[in-house]
């Protein structure tokens, strides 16, 4: 029997991801390569933050990720 979808532990799991990004090292490699490493490394980060962040409902079968993107309140 299949297990029910959880969203929070889906949420878990970008977080998880998001952690594994901001660990991950550099490979060696130079230039214009390692640039793109990078970049792709960080927006892969900012993207799993993102939905490790959210807040995840299932209602009726429709999966809603709340996240809330307005800067923090000073």
């Amino acid at each position: 029997m299949a297990q029910a979808f959880d969203p929070q532990e889906m949420v878990k799991r970008f977080q998880d991801r998001a952690d594994a990004v901001r660990r991950r090292g550099l490979p060696p490699v130079e230039g214009p390569e390692r640039q793109r490493f990078i970049e792709a490394a960080r927006i892969d980060f900012q993207d799993y933050a993102m939905i490790g962040d959210a807040t995840a409902t299932l209602e009726d079968g429709i999966l809603r990720l709340e996240i809330d993107l307005r800067p923090p309140a000073n």
